[in-house]
């Protein structure tokens, strides 16, 4: 459709795009760690720019011609999208498995390549920051809407998660055009050492991608240590609770896309807005004990059939 919310996969350096994307870098973890997140105070905003106003009335005209199209689902998947485990496997392994974008000099580039399996072997300690021209009823329902979406991610996973300010790991910022460019700073703090690659793809978001989730670790290890999804404040509501649940998902490591994936949010068509049944059978599965962090497709894929039949026997759908 030419939208994107986005997961990037970098090694080392682990990226996640998506109406949100995907790629690999390295982090170099003897850095110091970032600061701990510092909200800006709830002031009253300021009157925000054309550029600001124009984005928003374009997100509102685009959530518009999606529910139009019946599109931006939210009913988890119904009887017209039934699959079966084997449609499961596939699309695990495409979507687990697969990075969606690769380095390109400065910048990303779409290309699907083979990857491992990445995925968090740690608690995530949450953190939610804010723009300053975000009002604070605005913060609280973000704030309330990560959390009760991060409690679900937990209770799906099996993943320690929690809402903290302290040495947190998963940072959700909401950010305006006008505030944007000033989170380099804080993006430069929480990653010390971030690509020029990566700052770019995070900076520089064409109005066609409405988020993006990067998802490092270190070295050459596959198992994540830091995330930051970035989300646009210009967002009508639904959009918005679309791009928390596809970048707080795809940064656990459901990182590629692909256009088989139904019904599923992981698929750059749109019909899907909010993370289905089948989303969260692909989440257990990244998360049982027996696929571990690093396996290659080639090792995976065996006992990811496994799960998947255990998960849905082949007379259920």
């Amino acid at each position: 459709m030419g939208w994107a919310r986005s997961g990037l996969k970098l090694a080392g350096l682990t990226c996640l795009f998506g109406l949100a994307a995907c790629t690999d870098a390295p982090w170099n973890s003897d850095r110091p760690e970032a600061r701990p997140a510092v909200e800006t105070p709830d002031l009253p905003p300021v009157e925000p720019s054309q550029a600001s106003k124009d984005l928003a009335a374009y997100y509102r005209r685009l959530q518009n011609d999606l529910l139009a199209q019946e599109l931006l689902r939210g009913d988890g998947g119904g009887p017209d999208a039934s699959f079966t485990n084997t449609i499961l496997v596939r699309n695990f392994v495409r979507i687990a498995l697969f990075d969606e974008y690769t380095t390109d000099g400065d910048f990303l580039r779409p290309q699907a390549t083979l990857s491992r399996l990445r995925k968090w072997d740690q608690l995530i300690r949450m953190s939610v920051e804010f723009g300053p021209s975000i009002s604070a009823d605005q913060r609280q329902l973000d704030r309330t809407s990560v959390a009760a979406f991060a409690d679900r991610l937990a209770r799906i996973t099996g993943l320690s998660i929690i809402q903290t300010k302290t040495q947190p790991n998963f940072h959700v910022i909401f950010a305006s055009e006008d505030d944007r460019p000033g989170f380099e700073t804080r993006i430069r703090e929480i990653v010390p050492g971030i690509s020029t690659s990566s700052l770019n793809a995070m900076m520089n978001l064409p109005r066609e991608q409405l988020c993006i989730v990067v998802a490092f670790s270190e070295g050459g290890s596959a198992s994540y240590s830091k995330a930051i999804a970035l989300i646009r404040a210009e967002h009508p509501p639904l959009l918005r609770t679309s791009c928390i649940h596809e970048e707080l998902a795809q940064g656990l490591g459901l990182a590629n896309d692909s256009p088989q994936a139904r019904p599923s949010i992981f698929n750059d068509d749109e019909e899907y807005g909010l993370l289905t049944t089948h989303d969260e059978l692909l989440l257990q599965m990244l998360y049982d004990n027996r696929l571990k962090t690093g396996m290659t497709p080639a090792e995976a894929a065996p006992i990811a059939r496994i799960i998947a039949r255990e998960l849905l026997p082949a007379t259920s759908s």
